[in-house]
């Protein structure tokens, strides 16, 4: 596994970002519409990996919002409590380009053991109590934390729902996901459509400022 040693967040990492499809849009990279065609989503996110790949700048369509930022505040204590409830240690990780596909890459919040990954979300209240009454892996998160696997070849993402303003024996939930090679191949074949149609729009563009 190939990383690159940038702070998640930071200016560095934004910028390697540029252009590539990233495990926290890889839902978009497989929306679908209405009769199974591509979605308007998929659409969205293809015309700002065209822009950004233009400019050479970050979009930045979503700037965050108190869920985001309130995730970035909980999310140290959130990895502290994993780590002594599981008895483990979570290293820190940036930029893990894609083994085999350039142009996509992922970024976990951590990575545990030989083996695995974290996915941490500091919800609201009512929010963790659904993922902890369902006891599993959060759907929309599912290609997540597959990309994050494909990219990393990691075999499990633990993912971890962490609520401080819970009673202290419900304040952690955690669900171990194991992403079947089937499935992370999908993913794969999804994104490299993608990219070769962004590709012909790319050619398109040029053709026509050389025109």
């Amino acid at each position: 596994m190939s990383t690159l040693d940038l702070e998640q967040g930071s200016p560095e990492w934004l910028a390697a970002r540029v252009g590539k499809v990233t495990a926290s849009r890889i839902a978009a990279v497989i929306s679908k519409g209405r009769g199974g065609e591509a979605s308007a989503t998929r659409a969205a996110y293809m015309g700002e990996l065209i822009s950004e790949t233009l400019t050479g700048q970050p979009c930045n369509a979503f700037q965050g919002n108190a869920d985001t930022e309130r995730g970035i505040e909980q999310e140290p204590q959130a990895r502290a409590t994993y780590e002594v409830r599981r008895r483990v240690m979570v290293d820190a990780v940036g930029l893990v380009p894609h083994p085999t596909i350039a142009r996509s890459a992922a970024s976990p919040d951590g990575l545990v053991g030989a083996d695995g990954l974290l996915e941490l979300k500091c919800p609201r209240p009512h929010i963790h109590l659904d993922y902890l009454l369902g006891n599993e892996p959060p759907a929309k998160y599912v290609p997540q934390m597959a990309w994050q696997a494909a990219c990393t070849g990691r075999k499990w993402v633990d993912f971890v729902s962490y609520c401080p303003a819970m009673p202290e024996d419900l304040q952690l939930f955690v669900v171990r996901f194991e992403p079947t090679m089937a499935y992370m191949q999908a993913l794969e074949a999804a994104v490299e459509d993608f990219l070769a149609e962004m590709d012909v729009k790319l050619s398109r563009i040029a053709e026509r400022r050389a025109a």
